[in-house]
């Protein structure tokens, strides 16, 4: 795992976003979340583990907001010194959220929570350089391809679908976006990123697993399942 002592969490409250936070927390991690609904994530949390929220309340920090709808001030004070951003942002499953705005809801979420470290990061100035990198870790999908290449090719039905996904499916066009936006930031002197391109999600509790650098096997395949729980591990 990752070891870090103050995190910013987005998507805190979706099906993969709790299961981070509460690992976090378990971890005895400073936990900021930011959601639209703080009794829903506290509820989700204690559906998952009971009494979480009570017991893990001094460790978190709940603010209620749209994460679009903040100024670049509180995105800045907001990431302000956290040592990693994590990013659960993902579109509800329905016609609403998959064609509704905000139809780039990941990528420019990650833009601006970017935006908000580099700027924190020259605000400081030569103390900067003495500080850790913040680490930014991006919620993908198997569906999206690295855009430094090294997947392995994929076949004509499966670049098919890609294409039209691509082109039908905005939510896949936005986690692309983001996904080559956060690749333009490698070597940046104020942050390092992950992308994780989890298969299938299921629920399910933490269990062994494998960690791949690219995706394995065909995407019709159905082989690959993955619990959220296990997702959230590799945030931790």
């Amino acid at each position: 795992m990752i070891s870090t002592l103050s995190t910013l969490v987005v998507g805190a409250s979706g099906a993969t976003g709790k299961h981070v936070v509460l690992q976090l927390l378990q971890q005895k991690q400073n936990v900021h979340a930011i959601v639209r609904s703080k009794q829903r994530l506290l509820d989700s949390l204690d559906e998952i583990a009971p009494k979480s929220s009570s017991e893990f309340s001094d460790y978190l920090e709940v603010t209620e907001a749209s994460l679009l709808d903040l100024t670049d001030e509180d995105m800045k004070k907001a990431v302000n010194g956290c040592d990693a951003v994590v990013s659960c942002l993902g579109h509800n499953l329905t016609f609403k959220g998959i064609y509704t705005p905000p139809r780039r809801l990941v990528t420019d979420a990650t833009k601006r929570l970017v935006g908000a470290i580099e700027a924190n990061h020259a605000d400081k100035g030569e103390q900067a350089k003495k500080d850790n990198k913040t680490k930014f870790i991006l919620m993908g999908t198997v569906a999206v391809s690295n855009p430094a290449g090294g997947d392995d090719k994929r076949t004509f039905g499966e670049n098919l679908l890609l294409s039209l996904l691509h082109h039908l499916l905005p939510p896949q066009h936005d986690n692309e976006d983001a996904a080559e936006f956060i690749f333009t930031k490698t070597g940046s002197p104020s942050l390092e990123w992950t992308v994780i391109r989890p298969t299938t999600l299921v629920d399910g509790m933490p269990s062994k697993y494998e960690l791949f650098d690219k995706p394995q096997g065909s995407l019709f395949s159905g082989d690959g399942v993955a619990t959220r729980a296990n997702v959230a591990k590799k945030y931790g």
